[in-house]
């Protein structure tokens, strides 16, 4: 699977967005608030093709979280940027 490569993440004060650019106002149901951790997985992973395994690996090479923890997390990810239609395809 892969992101979107439409989207812009934008770090504004606390906060990390997802926006698709070239809105001539912007509309607010298409703007996508991500957290700390999940705003530098986008940032990893943008450009890249990656399976559950690969975001698995990047929260167990940056955090002190067990690998299932890890793989938990990943797969709620996952299905988050699925339901926000965030992926290609």
């Amino acid at each position: 699977m892969n992101l979107r490569e439409d989207l812009i993440l934008r770090h504004v004060g606390e906060d990390y967005i997802i926006v698709e650019p070239g809105q001539d106002q912007i509309d607010m149901s298409r703007v996508y608030t991500l957290n700390e951790t999940a705003a530098w997985l986008w940032e990893q992973l943008q450009g890249k093709e990656f399976q559950l395994s690969d975001v698995t690996n990047l929260l167990l090479d940056r955090y002190e979280v067990d690998e299932t923890t890890a793989a938990d997390d990943a797969e709620k990810l996952i299905e988050l940027f699925r339901a926000q239609n965030l992926l290609k395809g």
